[in-house]
């Protein structure tokens, strides 16, 4: 094989292998966006959805719901409100994934920031007082925006922060 055969065969063997790469590689550019089908919503920071084909766990990163399916825990305050808000706007929704510098969790969910169009639905949930900024680093891409949007809604006493004993 002559040396451009081999390198024409291995730029076609990295493109293959990139092209195939499963839902365990993150896109290649932080804030790289990847469209995804949501098919269920677990709880308020936590969904499934289809993507490449597979069914995937997403924990919505930066942000924390109130419990409302932890195995031996009582459902929080404002747990099944931020459910079904969650549910409304989220369950059968196309949306995109973004990535930040970790792809999993200690429970083996993909954790990722998740987009309707401009809208960044984990800020929402933040500023509308269905989630608390919860920051585990080194993914901390919107930390700023989320701590904003907490701090706007308890001082309008939005959500849980309106209806939750602190």
């Amino acid at each position: 094989m002559t040396p451009a055969a081999r390198v024409a065969a291995f730029v076609a063997a990295a493109a293959l292998a990139v092209g195939c790469a499963g839902v365990d590689e993150p896109p290649a550019s932080p804030g790289a966006r990847i469209g995804a089908q949501v098919t269920r919503v677990v709880d308020g920071d936590t969904i499934h959805v289809e993507l490449q084909g597979r069914d995937v766990t997403i924990r919505l990163i930066g942000i924390d719901t109130p419990e409302t399916v932890a195995p031996d825990q009582p459902v929080e305050c404002f747990g099944h409100q931020a459910s079904a808000y969650v549910t409304s706007r989220l369950q059968g929704r196309q949306v995109d994934l973004e990535f930040d510098v970790e792809r999993t969790d200690r429970f083996g969910r993909t954790l990722a920031y998740v987009w309707i169009g401009d809208e960044l639905v984990n800020e929402t949930l933040v500023r509308e007082g269905y989630a608390a900024v919860t920051t585990f680093p080194p993914d901390v891409r919107y930390v700023d925006r989320f701590t904003a949007a907490q701090r706007e809604a308890r001082a309008e006493g939005a959500g849980l922060w309106g209806a939750c004993p602190v």
